[in-house]
């Protein structure tokens, strides 16, 4: 099974970069009724999503719907093992979506409360930041 990737990039290789304020977009509960919500910054690779994502379909077992909010669009390079410095950058080896406090990382439709916090919670098990559980906020 192929991991989760972009299609295609338009550069192969990207630098590290920094992480640094709070989420702008993204950072409220639009599909779902509850959702997953980073409280700090972090790179969460492909296999994160993904093991996230068969934790609270597993768990809700085909009811309601599990929405994805996050995709892995940075690469990250490593050179192999005992290799001398220099020849250059290494090769991808794993995707990352870069997360920012208040990112809205997965959200839950359909289930009671109940259900959805233990799906998420689930979820937050196989995540590498810390999250907290948020509620969609209905304007009157």
């Amino acid at each position: 099974m192929a991991a989760n990737m972009p299609k295609r990039v338009k550069w192969r290789k990207s630098q590290k970069g920094r992480l640094r304020g709070n989420a702008a977009r993204g950072n409220k509960v639009s599909f779902g009724d509850f959702g997953l919500q980073a409280t700090e910054h972090g790179r969460v690779n492909s296999r994160h999503i993904e093991a996230g994502r068969v934790a609270a379909t597993h768990f809700l077992q085909r009811e309601g719907r599990v929405y994805v909010r996050i995709f892995p669009h940075k690469p990250i390079s490593s050179k192999p093992l005992e290799t001398r410095m220099g020849k250059g950058k290494g090769e991808v080896s794993i995707w990352t979506a870069l997360v920012k406090p208040g990112t809205v990382m997965y959200e839950i439709a359909g289930v009671t409360e109940e259900l959805a916090k233990t799906a998420l919670l689930r979820v937050a098990h196989k995540m590498p930041v810390r999250t907290r559980l948020v509620h969609r906020r209905h304007s009157l």
